[in-house]
């Protein structure tokens, strides 16, 4: 199949009328699009490389597209932007099934319309033998408000989370454990054990997380000092915004247990393999943030969960604690693991 063949299947999946009161004054067909915008655009690249960040036996072409968006808006939203636009680029093998392709459109377009971000133009190569890479490229409109660094953290402002911890990290434990999706063709429609619920939940949470994204602009509008998005794990985003701040975030370890580990998490991986994941379990896409005391929002379609307090740094500087210690795990890292 050639590129315009492929072009022709793709580009009316993501539908004309997904562009209408959407922002885009020239959607797909033209060298470039244009998005209208309020004057201040944010906007930040992901990729997905198969068998690095993601395993056919594991993830359909769909996940692919939903975990590959997600991780681009998640990333607007931390600034506390609307994500408004998303340019995709593929570059494949073409020995690569058609219906792979297909199903990761799908994903991507769903996603999209999901997030309210149409996809507005991109790019197709092709690659070596075996190699797929998927990346993203996402525009978000800030609305007039002023961006929210990882630097603006102060002592005696809350730290708070939208969205779960270990979730996605748990998710992935289990599929590397060799543990099957417990909903599977063979046991659909039969009843499972809390445990077996979990470990399903937690493993399609971990091949197509949905960010809660809404969150963003709620947190800037409420005044967040600072955010960031939990993409390798709480404590090492976290140690971000404490360096970046020049403070010291610290975290309640009680909260997190009650909240973060105690459910699917527990019940799937058991409390000492899930708390490593709370606190260290990547490709969660949740929002970490820092709010002046009281400023926390209280929106049930946005809910944040106070997780701590920023302290001043003491002796050994900028650093993240939880329960008064510096944790022994750290979180993701894609050269050092």
């Amino acid at each position: 199949m050639s590129e315009s063949d492929l072009l022709a299947r793709i580009i009316p999946m993501f539908g004309e009328s997904r562009y209408a009161g959407s922002g885009v004054v020239v959607p797909p067909g033209d060298d470039a699009a244009v998005l209208a915008t309020s004057g201040s655009v944010v906007v930040t690249t992901d990729s997905m490389v198969r068998g690095r960040d993601w395993r056919d036996d594991w993830s359909s072409g769909h996940d692919v597209g939903l975990k590959v968006v997600a991780q681009n808006v998640s990333d607007v939203a931390a600034m506390g932007a609307v994500p408004t636009g998303l340019l995709v680029a593929v570059a494949a093998d073409p020995e690569t099934e058609l219906d792979w392709v297909l199903d990761l459109t799908r994903g991507i377009a769903d996603a999209a319309e999901d997030a309210g971000c149409p996809v507005v133009g991109g790019d197709l190569s092709s690659a070596p033998s075996g190699v797929v890479i998927v990346a993203v490229t996402a525009f978000g409109d800030l609305q007039g408000r002023a961006p929210v660094l990882r630097s603006g953290a102060s002592p005696g402002d809350v730290v708070a989370v939208s969205g779960s911890l270990g979730w996605s990290g748990a998710g992935l434990s289990l599929y590397a454990g060799g543990v099957r999706d417990p909903i599977s063709d063979r046991t659909r429609g039969r009843h499972l054990g809390a445990a077996d619920a979990a470990a399903s939940l937690l493993m399609w949470f971990h091949r197509s997380p949905r960010p809660p994204f809404e969150s963003g602009p709620v947190a800037a509008d409420a005044g967040a000092t600072s955010m960031i998005d939990i993409s390798d794990g709480l404590v090492r985003d976290g140690a971000r915004i404490a360096a970046a701040s020049g403070v010291e975030l610290a975290l309640d370890e009680e909260v997190l247990r009650s909240q973060f580990l105690a459910g699917p998490v527990d019940l799937a991986v058991g409390a000492r393999a899930g708390w490593r994941e709370v606190l260290s379990g990547g490709e969660e896409h949740s929002l970490l943030a820092t709010f002046p005391p009281g400023g926390v929002p209280e929106d049930p379609h946005a809910p944040w969960t106070v997780i701590g307090e920023v302290v001043a740094p003491g002796p050994d500087g900028p650093r993240l604690t939880v329960g008064g210690a510096v944790p022994s795990v750290t979180g993701w890292d894609h050269f050092a693991g």
